[in-house]
């Protein structure tokens, strides 16, 4: 019986395309490790909340979502060496690999460099707490607090190549072992600070963003010592003219990426300057609560990222169908999921940071996963396959829309018309997404759909 199963299990592992099965490993090591980080993650929340406010709190994750658009200014540089790479190391083309690992490095040294000086020039005109719709009760400037959160997001943006680089090579797990690294020496710095000093919002942002450099610093010297030492960046094999190569397909991934953010991360900023950061606190636990499924959904589908660009560049295309059959069927199992999380919301709440949260919160963001769910699926495959044209249009779009529809709408219904906003705008980009995959699974795809 025992010999049965473990010829089962054995089967399993080893059934399949050489690329199926790497994409099993890959699954099953990231479940583990982005267990970990998820359970990290949820401690952190109750953790950092004993030790600052809640209006600290909420001033924090607004100032963090907006310097998260730091990362947009790679100009689509980190996505465009993830096709590249995958592209070229499916070739065996080990003088590209290198070349453009190289040249990455260098531009987004530059880029970030000039973001920071420029920003710290520049913001200390602004009066960032009547921005931000920060109360006067908060007697204490948040220029010096956004100052080193950009400037550790800078850092951290000019190390974090090596996730890309990892993803191409067909170990993403091991970027999520990094991730996990940066969770839980957080976790240990912010649990210092709770038994060691008052609670201190300027000390929590330097333990949050300061932890995650140091992984990261650590993680590119010991990964390029061995396991990429055949990829580690050479001054020189910098080759800005090779940048073009690079840009071409970065510079619409970075369109596709300013528009995501405007639809994905202004939800806090937005909800901050309507409501005030206090109601940013409140929906960024329910966000957090649900992500656990988008996390789940992004262990699944980032091996299938690069694993659609070597496809197409081997023209498998019966592979590609059957990895979209197999993904569809995830967003009905997350769908299913979502429903589960929202009816049992309040009760891990409670039970969670010891508050309740409206129904309607967990309901929107129940449905924005299931719909949410359906377009990573069919994007991811377009970002494999190169196929941005389309996508490029309609994220743009929508991130013009977005903004002012969520305005409108929290103001009608609250915090869930944030939601709403997303949901609508991303049924409208399913439709058309779905449409292309289509086409191009059956090579149909002529005109704009094939570009």
């Amino acid at each position: 019986m025992l010999s049965s199963i473990r010829n089962k299990v054995q089967s399993f592992w080893e059934a399949g395309h050489e690329r199926t099965i790497r994409i099993k490993k890959n699954i099953a090591w990231s479940f583990l490790i982005k267990g970990a980080s998820v359970l990290i993650s949820y401690l952190l929340v109750p953790l950092t909340l004993n030790y600052i406010n809640s209006l600290q709190y909420g001033i924090w994750i607004t100032i963090s979502s907006l310097v998260a658009w730091t990362n947009t200014f790679d100009i689509g540089l980190g996505n465009g060496l993830r096709n590249k790479l995958a592209h070229s190391h499916a070739l065996n083309d080990k003088e590209n690999n290198v070349k453009y690992v190289s040249t990455a490095y260098a531009m987004l040294f530059i880029i970030g460099g000039s973001i920071f000086i420029a920003f710290f020039l520049a913001g200390s005109f602004f009066n960032w707490n009547q921005l931000l719709n920060i109360p006067g009760a908060v007697g204490y400037s948040v220029w010096p607090i956004i100052l080193i959160t950009m400037g550790t997001f800078c850092v951290q943006f000019v190390l974090q190549p090596v996730n890309n680089i990892l993803t191409a090579t067909h170990d993403p797990y091991k970027s999520s072992l990094i991730f996990l690294f940066c969770q839980f020496l957080t976790l240990v710095v912010v649990y210092i600070l709770t038994k060691t000093t008052e609670g201190n919002l300027m000390s929590l942002v330097v333990a949050a963003t300061g932890c995650p450099v140091l992984v990261f610093l650590i993680a590119n010297v010991y990964l390029f010592g061995t396991s990429l030492k055949s990829f580690m960046p050479r001054f020189s094999a910098i080759d800005f003219s090779s940048a073009k190569s690079l840009l071409n397909v970065g510079g619409v991934f970075f369109f596709i990426q300013i528009g995501a953010l405007i639809l994905y991360e202004t939800d806090n900023i937005v909800i901050a300057k309507t409501l005030g950061p206090a109601d940013v606190t409140i929906f960024n636990i329910a966000f957090k609560y649900f992500s656990i499924l988008t996390v789940a959904l992004a262990i699944f589908m980032t091996p299938y990222w690069s694993a659609f660009t070597d496809a197409y560049a081997k023209r498998d295309m019966n592979w590609i169908r059957d990895s979209m059959k197999k993904m569809r069927r995830l967003w009905f199992y997350a769908t299913i999921a979502a429903i589960i999380l929202c009816c049992i919301s309040n009760f891990v709440y409670k039970f969670w940071v010891g508050t309740s949260i409206s129904i309607w919160i967990s309901l929107s963001l129940a449905i924005n996963v299931s719909v949410q769910t359906w377009q990573i699926i069919h994007s991811y495959m377009l970002n494999g396959v190169g196929k941005l044209k389309v996508q490029l249009v309609l994220v743009v779009i929508a991130g013009v829309l977005n903004i002012p529809l969520s305005i409108v709408l929290i103001r009608q219904i609250g915090i869930p018309g944030t939601v709403v906003a997303n949901i609508v705008l991303q049924l409208a980009m399913n439709v058309v997404f779905t449409y292309q995959c289509r086409l191009i699974m059956e090579e149909k795809a002529s005109g704009i759909w094939a570009k």
